[in-house]
């Protein structure tokens, strides 16, 4: 066990006998945990301790960013100063992603269920 882990779980056990966890809101449902099963092991505090503070990997600033503006240029009318401006910007984050390595198959979602639902609907 990791030192971090062994302070942790010694807080949590202290805390436990003084009873500053009695009566706390939600009391006995089931906590909703982040999914870390990505990070390897050796990593998860540091990167769980960066999370906390509010910071992320560039790459994941950069996904959120072009889902942000996937959802702009559906509500900003085609060929406006501000579409042309969105869609350069989303090129721009999609050739980051795929040069860090990620897959960008989540910014063509929208095309794909546009086809299936023309399908679906027969046209």
């Amino acid at each position: 066990m990791f030192l971090s882990d062994q302070w942790a779980e010694r807080q949590i056990l202290d805390a436990q006998s003084r009873g500053e966890f009695d009566n706390l809101p939600g009391a006995g449902a089931p906590l909703v945990l982040d999914d870390d099963s990505g990070v390897p092991r050796e990593l998860r505090v540091a990167y769980r301790i960066l999370k906390n503070a509010g910071y992320v990997p560039a790459e994941i600033q950069d996904r959120k960013e072009a889902l942000d503006l996937q959802t702009l240029l559906e509500q900003v009318a085609e060929g406006s100063d501000d579409h042309v401006q969105a869609e350069k910007r989303l090129k721009v984050l999609k050739l980051r992603l795929q040069q860090a390595g990620m897959n960008t198959d989540f910014l063509d979602d929208r095309l794909y269920r546009e086809k299936l639902q023309n399908h679906l609907n027969g046209a």
